[in-house]
């Protein structure tokens, strides 16, 4: 051990300065003849030095040995320290993970009874990475779970005195949360989770039946539901004739979900005696911070399963939704009464603005169009200038675009998104037809600068829709967009008001939607359709622009000559990038084979994406099958997009939620 010389002369501080002055006066004697005298003096001066030295030395040693003794039991208190430490202890290398040193509790925790340096922490914990020190975190991201019991892991970096890129070594804490853990899983569990159940069609089931079969009915829908939540030991309480709030703990929500719900087919058993089925919708609501948010998350959740068309659960979350059922036939429960006020509160939201811009979905189709057209009536009847906002190039509509061009009125009437986002203003009403998703619409950008928006859709609302609509008229049972923005203008607008390129591009709209009125269609429908036929609609002149061109027939039945059926599922994947309007015709077509419920086309498009056309004519709902790939749509249409993705992975993964619903 080095000492400081400094602390040396600390330990006799006054000798040295004793000494010299005895050294002055044995000169200065012996300059003034005093021999004898400044002999005697020198003599002392020698024995005092030689003292001083050996009396330094022996201090020296002394304080030596005492530090060698601190140092001594310092260094064991550390060892049995680190060796005693309370919790289970490891040192490892952060570059090999290799075990550098352990206690004995560390290697007890793994059952080691002799101690091994010569293992790897990523032996002992498999995927254990010494990831999380190096970013700066001192805790594990993860608990550790080894031999059932679970531990946290805290830890630090030492850098070594090597220094050098694998200089730094881990020290690891091991703090046993096995209780900790059980208690936290307990409360999350248990948490409580309120549901409303909805009764979808009672007014239905009990039209024209006597009083008691009514009760017998509705008696039959409780029970059912009772002993639904009997078997998860939940709680059932009706607060109206037709809904009934239900309380179940999370551990329960898990379970009905791996049973996929099973009281919405079970309500199926239910009929009345004029063959009408039962169906229920249910809206759950997940993760609130209370009661009270969670409930207010379930009647979200029920609203979105009525506008999907019921018979269905939805989940809802503090983030998504999830879907659950839907499978059943929508029941119409649309009024003229919706219908009118839908209509004059439009009207007014038109006359209150200084313009009307219409927008459909990207690639607009003639549903979108013909719906846009329609709005273009209602605001001139209103007085107020419409422009409809479509990219002219990439659309499904040109012939009917070019169609309504030919009109003066609609002349100047189509612009491109740049220049719609230039026009709107603070005022300016923005309404969007056939799609109720933001990120399905034709320029997102117009849809955030709008404040004031409607919405006209036929689809099935999804986990995205538009929020804070001022209008928002979204009737999954309808066939079409263009059936409802007809019946809004029955209700607000004369015969002579629409001009007849209009109503031709609407009836076009509901015969695109209908497979020409053979699906998807109701007395509404036929009401509407006949509505347009009085105001000059030509069947002739919407036949024409449904006709294809020569290279568009052959590829279509190119495609159809690659179909291979997957139990009731007509599916064809042509390797070739196909027209998107050309891959839906074929997808309508293939539902003309014998024994085909549901038919999918998938094809590439040439831009490293893929696009899939569904469509069904039975019992299978498309939109469920789409909206697994992130698309969306109807019971009888729905599309997808997979971006970035090749043909047989979209292949694969169209089998796959076929799979999955049928299983």
């Amino acid at each position: 051990m080095k000492f400081d010389p400094k602390s040396n002369r600390l330990s006799d501080p006054g000798l040295g300065i004793l000494l010299l002055f005895l050294a002055a006066f044995a000169v200065v004697t012996f300059f003034r003849g005093q021999v004898l005298l400044a002999a005697a003096e020198a003599a002392v001066l020698v024995i005092l030095t030689v003292y001083s030295i050996l009396s330094h030395r022996m201090r020296r040693r002394r304080l030596q040995e005492y530090t060698e003794s601190l140092v001594y039991d310092a260094e064991g208190a550390r060892n049995s320290t680190l060796t005693n430490f309370p919790l289970p202890m490891a040192v490892f290398r952060l570059e090999d993970s290799n075990v550098v040193w352990g206690n004995e509790m560390f290697f007890n925790i793994f059952g080691v009874t002799v101690k091994r340096l010569d293992t790897r922490m990523s032996d002992l914990v498999p995927g254990f990475s010494g990831k999380w020190l190096q970013e700066g975190r001192e805790q594990y991201p993860s608990l550790v779970e080894v031999g059932g019991r679970k531990y946290e892991l805290h830890g630090n970096l030492i850098r070594n005195d090597k220094g050098g890129e694998n200089s730094f070594t881990g020290v690891t804490y091991w703090v046993d949360a096995t209780e900790m853990d059980q208690i936290r899983s307990r409360y999350l569990e248990s948490r409580p989770v309120p549901g409303i159940i909805i009764l979808d069609n009672l007014d239905e089931l009990s039209r024209n039946q006597t009083e008691r079969v009514r009760n017998e009915l509705r008696d039959a829908a409780e029970e059912k539901l009772g002993q639904w939540c009997d078997g998860y030991h939940g709680i059932l309480r009706r607060y109206d004739r037709d809904r009934f709030l239900a309380v179940f703990e999370k551990k329960d929500l898990e379970r009905m979900k791996q049973d996929r719900f099973s009281i919405v087919e079970e309500m199926h058993k239910i009929e009345s005696p004029n063959g009408i089925i039962a169906s229920i919708s249910i809206g759950f609501g997940e993760d609130g911070d209370s009661l009270g948010e969670g409930l207010q998350f379930a009647d979200k959740a029920t609203e979105l399963a009525l506008s999907r068309g019921g018979d269905q659960v939805v989940v809802k979350n503090r983030l998504s939704f999830e879907f659950f059922g839907g499978r059943g036939l929508e029941v119409e429960k649309r009024t003229k009464v919706k219908s009118r006020v839908m209509a004059n509160t439009l009207a007014e939201l038109m006359r209150d603005s200084s313009q009307v811009l219409v927008m459909g979905h990207r690639f607009a189709d003639l549903d979108a169009v013909g719906a846009a057209a329609g709005i273009c009536c209602l605001a001139r009847k209103c007085g107020v200038k419409a422009r409809i906002c479509i990219d002219l190039e990439h659309n499904a509509s040109h012939s009917l675009i070019e169609r309504l061009q030919k009109d003066e009125t609609y002349k100047n009437a189509f612009i491109g998104p740049r220049e719609a986002g230039q026009l709107a203003d603070g005022r300016s009403l923005l309404v969007v037809v056939d799609t109720n998703r933001p990120e399905q619409v034709e320029d997102a950008e117009l849809l955030e600068k709008c404040n004031r928006v409607a919405v006209i859709d036929h689809h099935r609302v999804a986990a995205t829709y538009i929020h804070n609509a001022a209008l928002g008229f979204i009737e999954p049972y309808a066939s079409s967009a263009c059936e409802l923005v007809t019946e809004i203008l029955q209700e607000v607008t004369e015969l002579s008001d629409l001009l007849r390129c209009e109503a031709e591009a609407m009836l076009a709209g509901m015969v695109l939607d209908t497979k020409s009125f053979s699906i998807r269609t109701g007395e509404r429908t036929f009401d509407a359709a006949a509505y347009l036929r009085r105001a000059g609609a030509d069947t002739a002149e919407v036949k024409k622009l449904f006709q294809s061109g020569m290279d568009d027939t052959v590829a279509r039945y190119k495609i159809l000559q690659q179909a291979t059926l997957h139990g009731k599922v007509a599916i064809a994947a042509p390797d070739e990038p196909q027209n998107r309007v050309v891959a839906a015709k074929a997808a309508d077509e293939l539902l003309n084979i014998s024994g085909v419920d549901a038919s999918v086309v998938v094809s590439p498009d040439g831009k490293g994406n893929v696009n899939i056309s569904a469509r069904s004519i039975g019992e299978v709902n498309v939109q469920i099958l789409m909206e697994k790939l992130g698309g969306g749509g109807n019971r009888s249409a729905a599309a997808a997009q997979l971006k970035d993705t090749g043909l047989e992975e979209a292949v694969k993964s169209v089998y796959a939620v076929i799979d999955e619903y049928f299983g």
